[in-house]
C-alpha cells in the first residue's frame, strides 16, 4: 500500500506518504485562503522531498474543513426545496422548524409536505401521493430551485417512498441535486431531515470543491484516485463525497485520532489534538473515535447521524493571548500566524509566541518576544493546562487516570503531567497525525434499524449483514470486513418484541 494523506486544516495543511505501513515523508504548508493553492504547496513540499519519485500511488486520501465551515460561517450555501412525505402526521413540525434563523433564512427554498412514510415496523403509514409530489417539483422549478432534500417518516426502515419521490422529481426537475434522507441519518425523523437539509445546501459547493480537489492532483502529476476522508474515520470516492458532503463535517479530528492510534499503537486511549485554533479532545475505542450516540449540533442544527463523540475549546497554536486579565484563546491568527505572531514581525501575542519565549518552540525571532519573562510564560501555560485537564475531565467515562494521546502542531501546549491522566503519549510524526489518519481510513457501513418478531442474536445478525452489504458497496473489500460496534436496545413500548440494533463495520478499500 503506498497513499498519501492530506489534511487541510484552518491554520497548515499537511501531506504524508505512507508506503508500507510506515511514514516514508511528512510536510506542512501553510493553508491558503482557496485552499486548493495550500494542497498544490503541500504536494510540491512532499514530492521536494524525493520520496513521490518514480513510484506508483495507490490513492490520495484528503480531510476537509470546508463543508462545516460553510454551515458554521453561513457562507456558500444553496437554496433547498425541503419534501417531506408524512402528512397528515407531523405538520405541526415542519422542516427548518428548529433551525438557527439566520442560517434557515439562507437554505429555505420552500416547504412542501405530502402524504407518505413507514411505520416503525415498515408497514406503510399512507399511500404515496405521487400527483402531489410532481405538483410540488413543478413549484420547485418554477422558483429556480436546483437542490431537494427528500425526507420520509421512517424512511431507514423502508427507503421506498423517499426513492420513488426522488425519481419523480428528477423527471420534473432535470439537473436537480437530490438528497434522500434515508443515505444519511438514523431514525427520528427531525434530525435526519436537517442532515438530508444541510447536505442539500452544500450541493454547490460540494461539486465545486471535489473538483478543484481532482484538478489539484492532476496538476501535482499524480496518476491515483481521490478519496475524501469521513466523520467516523473512514473514506468514500470522491463521487460519493461529492453527494453527501455533510458525512466529512468532523473529519479533520477523526483523522487525527485514527492517525494517533495508528503511530503509537494503542487501540483505546483518550486523544487530544491541539491544532492552531480549536483543540479536540475525543476516546479511543478499538482504534476508532467513539462516535455520538445523541443529537450533535452543526452550526446550530440539530442532527443525527455519523459524528465522532468530540468536546472542541479554542485552544490552539495561533489562539490569542491577553495578559491583564489572563485569557488564551478562543480567538486565533490562524493560517495567518507567520504574518501576525509577534515572533514573526506582526503584532498580537500569541501561544507560539510564548512558546518561543520559553524556548519550547525554535522558530521566528526569539528577540521579538525576549520581553515576555519567565512568571509570563508559566501563567499563560498554566492556563492552557487548566482548559486542557478540565475539557480531558468532561470527555472520560471512566473515573480512572487514562493515557493520552497528544497530537497536532499546537500538542507543546499540553504537559507531560496532568490530573487525571496515567501518561501524555507523544509519537514520532504527531504534528501530521490527521495526514496520517486520512492516509490509512478505511471503508465503512452501518446498520441502525429496528428488528421486530426475531431473536436478538438474529436480529443483530442481520444487522451484521446489511452494514457489511453497505461497507462492500461503498467500496470495501469484503475478505477484510470487521465489526467494530454493536449495540442493541430493547423498545418496550413498541409491540412485537421490538430490538433496535445499530453495527458498524469497517475494511479496506477493495483494489481497483
Amino acid at each position: 500500500m503506498r497513499r498519501i494523506g492530506i489534511d487541510v486544516g484552518g491554520t497548515n495543511t499537511d501531506a504524508v506518504l505512507i508506503e508500507d505501513g510506515k511514514v516514508s515523508g511528512a510536510v506542512k504548508a501553510p493553508t491558503s485562503e482557496d485552499v486548493t493553492t495550500g494542497i498544490l504547496d503541500a504536494l510540491k513540499a512532499l514530492a521536494a522531498t524525493g520520496v513521490l519519485k518514480g513510484k506508483r500511488i495507490d490513492g490520495v486520501m484528503i480531510g476537509t474543513t470546508h463543508f462545516i465551515n460553510a454551515v458554521v460561517q453561513r457562507r456558500h450555501l444553496t437554496k433547498v426545496g425541503a419534501l417531506r412525505l408524512g402528512m397528515p402526521a407531523s405538520a405541526s413540525l415542519p422542516p427548518f422548524c428548529d433551525w438557527p434563523e439566520d442560517l434557515a433564512e439562507i437554505v429555505r427554498g420552500g416547504v412542501w409536505m405530502v402524504e407518505g412514510g413507514h411505520e416503525f415496523d415498515g408497514r406503510p403509514f399512507m399511500p404515496l401521493d405521487e400527483a402531489a409530489i410532481a405538483a410540488a417539483a413543478r413549484e420547485m422549478k418554477a422558483r429556480g430551485l436546483k437542490s431537494v432534500a427528500i425526507s420520509a417518516i421512517f424512511s431507514p426502515l423502508d427507503p421506498s417512498h423517499e426513492k420513488r419521490a426522488a425519481e419523480i422529481v428528477a423527471t420534473e426537475l432535470p439537473g436537480a441535486s437530490i438528497t434522500c434522507s434515508s443515505d444519511l441519518g438514523r431514525i427520528g425523523l427531525l434530525e435526519r431531515e436537517n442532515a438530508g437539509l444541510l447536505n442539500a445546501g452544500l450541493a454547490d459547493l460540494a461539486r465545486d470543491t471535489i473538483a478543484a480537489f481532482e484538478k489539484s492532483i492532476r496538476d501535482s502529476g499524480i496518476e491515483a484516485p481521490l478519496y475524501i476522508t469521513q466523520n467516523d474515520g473512514t473514506v468514500v470516492e470522491a463521487a460519493q463525497a461529492r453527494r453527501l458532503p455533510v458525512y466529512s463535517f468532523a473529519s479533520g479530528a477523526t483523522n487525527s485520532m485514527r492517525g494517533g492510534a495508528y503511530l503509537s499503537g494503542l487501540q483505546d486511549a483518550m486523544v487530544i489534538d491541539v491544532g492552531g485554533t480549536t483543540t479536540d479532545v475525543g476516546q479511543l475505542r478499538h482504534g476508532f473515535p467513539r462516535e455520538a450516540n445523541s443529537v450533535v449540533k452543526v452550526g446550530g442544527v440539530r442532527t443525527l447521524f455519523r459524528m465522532p463523540d468530540l468536546m472542541s475549546i479554542g485552544l490552539g497554536g495561533g489562539s490569542h493571548v491577553s495578559l491583564d486579565p489572563l485569557k488564551v484563546g478562543p480567538l486565533s491568527v490562524g493560517y495567518r500566524l507567520l504574518r501576525e505572531g509577534i515572533a514573526f514581525g506582526g503584532r498580537q501575542l500569541t501561544t507560539t509566541d510564548v512558546a518561543i519565549a520559553a524556548g519550547r518552540l525554535s522558530l521566528g525571532d526569539k528577540a521579538k518576544v525576549a520581553h515576555l519573562d519567565a512568571a509570563t510564560c508559566t501563567r499563560v501555560f498554566g492556563e492552557a493546562q487548566r482548559m486542557v485537564e478540565e475539557t480531558v475531565d468532561r470527555m472520560k467515562t471512566e473515573a480512572g487516570d487514562v493515557k493520552l494521546i497528544a497530537v497536532g502542531g499546537g500538542a507543546f501546549l499540553v504537559p507531560d503531567k496532568l490530573e487525571g491522566v496515567s501518561e501524555v503519549v507523544r509519537v514520532k510524526h504527531g504534528d501530521c497525525a490527521n495526514a496520517v489518519g486520512a492516509a490509512i481510513a478505511q471503508v465503512s457501513g452501518e446498520c441502525d434499524q429496528i428488528f421486530r418478531d426475531m431473536a436478538r442474536v438474529d436480529a443483530i445478525a442481520r444487522a451484521n449483514e446489511l452494514a457489511a452489504d453497505r461497507a462492500v458497496s461503498a467500496g470495501a473489500d469484503r475478505n477484510t470486513l470487521s465489526t467494530i460496534e454493536t449495540e442493541d436496545m430493547p423498545l418496550a413500548y413498541l409491540p412485537g418484541n421490538a430490538l433496535r440494533v445499530r453495527v458498524r463495520v469497517v475494511g479496506d478499500v477493495a483494489a481497483a
